[in-house]
């Protein structure tokens, strides 16, 4: 039988995608806040994060959330004025753990602390905004069942949130090569980055589609993941232009919430269960869409 390059026959990909010109939903989040990857010459966080912002309203986004590392304030102090800009035009904070602690690779006391050391700043530039909203660094939201139970206690005991994740393209990735292309001044190769960048987030839709189709029949309200990079800042307006033109319309993150399939991310009284798309496929045993690889070899291009 002919296979799509997603890995499902290509009659069931027909299927799955018909109404595709329907309106899709998705929230974007940013992650790394105040400062993420490699900073190219001549760029500063804070530009970036104005890059960020201007991209957004232009296109008349609802309030976003940026999660927060607290340490890249002490680390690098001129990023820290992005916060109280994002904060001004509207935009919002959540807790990203203070130096971006795995839980999978730490112990969870560790883990919890980093979450408490991080609440300071966000109180402080949030004030009376809802901040209880935690992106797992790594998505990794414990390496045992005991460890990724324990762990929704306590965030359910401070009042928290999990920020799912359904629909990522590795944009972190493209970071750091774009940092090193710009030091070389080679236009060209910065090209095949930012073709490759926009060829990965149109793979992404197609894969995250693919999957909530098989899975649930349906579109759900998909959480984008994004990093406060250097090349996601100059890109942001194009991409922006590639998810309108594939049909989709903004919403925030506690709308795109309210979708059930996010119930256990709301609710951490209950139990975990598979919370990405790819988790839930695995959990029933289906076939996951083929990987997409870069049009770029991300390693080598700029060295």
């Amino acid at each position: 039988m002919k296979r799509s390059r997603f890995g499902f026959p290509a009659i069931a990909l027909m299927v799955i995608m018909a109404g595709g010109a329907s309106a899709q939903q998705i929230a974007f989040t940013w992650d790394d806040l105040p400062a993420h990857s490699t900073l190219p010459p001549g760029e500063t966080r804070v530009e970036i994060g104005r890059k960020l912002i201007a991209a957004m309203k232009e296109a008349k986004m609802p309030p976003v959330y940026g999660f927060v590392n607290g340490v890249r304030t002490v680390e690098e102090p001129l990023s820290t004025p992005m916060l109280a800009n994002w904060r001004s035009a509207g935009l919002l904070l959540g807790n990203h753990t203070w130096s971006h602690v795995n839980l999978n690779q730490s112990s969870l006391e560790t883990w919890e602390t980093d979450v408490l050391k991080n609440e300071d700043i966000l109180k402080a530039d949030m004030g009376g905004a809802d901040w209880r909203w935690l992106r797992y660094p790594n998505l990794a939201e414990g390496d045992t069942a005991e460890k990724r139970q324990a762990a929704r206690r306590f965030l359910s005991e401070h009042g928290y949130k999990i920020a799912g994740v359904t629909m990522s393209f590795a944009d972190y990735a493209y970071n750091e090569p774009y940092s090193r292309c710009v030091v070389k001044n080679d236009t060209g190769a910065i090209a095949q980055l930012e073709a490759a960048y926009l060829a990965a987030a149109d793979a992404a839709i197609d894969s995250s589609r693919a999957m909530s189709k098989a899975l649930y029949g349906r579109d759900i309200p998909y959480v984008l993941l994004m990093h406060v990079g250097a090349l996601d800042a100059k890109m942001l307006p194009r991409l922006l232009k590639l998810y309108r033109d594939r049909g989709f319309t903004f919403i925030g993150l506690e709308e795109a919430e309210k979708d059930p399939f996010y119930r256990n991310d709301i609710d951490l009284s209950l139990p975990a269960v598979p919370d990405t798309l790819d988790e839930a496929m695995r959990a029933r045993k289906l076939p996951l869409p083929a990987a997409a690889h870069p049009a770029v070899d991300l390693n080598t291009i700029c060295r």
